[in-house]
């Protein structure tokens, strides 16, 4: 008995036949955008920003004689090697606080006054846990994907006794009390930019109220557009799929939404859809995959995403004198995409009644006519993604991570890792170090009032500050 893809890939007639029938894209003068030069392989250089450190080595003081005609030796330079170095260190802070009394109350007052000199507000209140402790296992678990069970294995090697629970605690708590501010501050960011991405992955909670440890939850991903000034990527923990977690999230948003083709997006009223151009070519990548021989109708789908993404290359390139991003990006694509889509979906037509529903070849023609309004809108707009890469870049880590740690023990955990996840991948846009950042945001919010403005903590606005800072350095 044949496996079922063979026997919907022998029953895909005559594809190697219909590839010799005459095919070409449209003519829109589209040039060839050249492909980025390869990487030179070899050792780079270690960075110059690190300190570095002098061990030297000389010859003793019987040896700095000429071997040749025993006159004494002078130095005339050096050789030097460099290692990479690193110490891994736990220390103790102990936080003293200066007492004060005055003696002449201590001998003819009741009572005697004691004031103790303030310190400033720490990041948990009655935690061992330092700014950089806190700040050690959260990138350590969330952008390093080590579960918590090993941090306390490698914290009991040095004789430090932390257990597992207690690293939990260093997670949830501070999420809890400070990221929860920031987080707030970065959807209202988002929800003021004029494109978002949509995107949603699974994740398991073991205990979570009504459902068993084996049910399935979801983590909706939002991000703003990749050239965003801002950059904002934020993850919000929800028990299900269903449409009123977006609606929930994005209420009153009316800007552009560059989703998959799952339905639950499509229900919101205010945006304007945008449908993800990648998917529509992944489709037809496993049609191609799934061929007995290499080339086909598949193939010549192909040719139609490369031309188009060729627009959008070009696009990204070198602006015209006296020409906005926006305004050189829709030129362009109405003069060539606009072209290339007319051509293609007129291919799609012809190839749909030719073609097997079931195959991999007819759920992927079925697939990017269906969603064809979407996918074709973004000609329209210069603002507009052609695709949902950035997110599914962005949602990557995540995924990486749950493979370690697996699943979130309880809803607070799973809120707490949304947070967390935000603020990771916020700071990854836009090219800050995370652990520095979590350093400095638990160190300074503990500080603020709850009504504070803290727009400055925000990670593009950190990014800056420290950008303006090595500039006048």
């Amino acid at each position: 008995m044949f496996d079922e893809a063979e026997q919907t890939v022998a029953a895909e007639p005559n594809d190697a036949d219909n590839a010799e029938a005459p095919f070409a894209l449209p003519d829109t003068g589209l040039p060839d955008v050249a492909d980025p030069a390869p990487c030179r392989p070899g050792r780079k250089p270690l960075p110059a920003h690190l300190s570095r450190q002098r061990i030297e080595y000389d010859l003793p003081e019987e040896q700095k004689v000429c071997p040749c005609c025993a006159n004494a030796l002078h130095r005339m330079g050096e050789e030097v090697s460099e290692q990479l170095h690193i110490e891994v260190k736990a220390s103790v802070l102990q936080q003293v606080r200066f007492k004060y009394a005055c003696r002449h109350c201590e001998r003819h007052a009741e009572r005697t006054p004691v004031i103790t000199a303030p310190m400033p507000a720490q990041p948990l209140p009655g935690s061992s846990a330092s700014a950089a402790m806190i700040a050690t296992v959260t990138a350590g678990k969330y952008i390093d994907g080590t579960p918590l069970y090993r941090m306390a294995h490698a914290l009991a090697r040095a004789d430090i006794e932390v257990g597992r629970g207690t690293l939990a605690n260093w997670i949830i708590r501070p999420a809890q009390l400070h990221y929860s501010r920031l987080y707030d501050a970065l959807r209202t960011t988002l929800l003021s930019q004029q494109l978002i991405h949509g995107d949603e992955t699974a994740v398991q909670v073991l205990k979570e109220p009504g459902k068993t440890a084996q049910s399935t939850s979801y983590m909706w991903v939002y991000r703003s557009a990749e050239d965003s000034p801002e950059p904002v990527v934020l993850f919000d923990y929800q028990p299900g799929r269903g449409q009123q977690h977006p609606q929930a999230f994005l209420a009153g948003y009316e800007g552009l939404l560059m989703t998959d083709g799952y339905a639950a997006w499509r229900t919101l009223e205010g945006p304007t859809h945008f449908g993800c151009l990648a998917h529509a070519r992944r489709a037809f990548v496993d049609a191609l995959k799934g061929m007995k021989k290499p080339g086909g109708r598949a193939a010549q789908a192909l040719e139609y995403f490369k031309a188009l993404y060729q627009v959008e290359t070009l696009a990204k390139a070198d602006l015209p004198e006296g020409e906005t991003r926006v305004d050189y990006t829709y030129r362009l694509r109405q003069q060539h995409s606009v072209a290339l889509l007319a051509s293609f979906r007129t291919w799609l037509d012809e190839m749909a009644p030719q073609v097997l529903p079931e195959s991999l070849l007819g759920k992927a023609v079925a697939y990017t006519r269906n969603q064809w309004m979407y996918l074709s809108r973004y000609v329209g707009d210069g603002r507009a993604a052609v695709d949902n890469n950035v997110i599914e870049r962005d949602i990557r880590p995540f995924c990486t991570g749950r493979a370690s740690w697996l699943f979130a023990d309880t809803v607070a955990g799973a809120k707490a890792s949304a947070m967390i996840y935000s603020l990771m991948l916020t700071c990854r846009a836009c090219d800050v170090e995370p652990y520095a950042y979590l350093v400095h945001v638990l160190t300074e919010l503990p500080q603020r009032p709850p009504d504070a403005d803290i727009a400055d903590l925000l990670p593009f606005n950190f990014a800056r500050r420290r950008t303006s800072t090595d500039d006048a350095v």
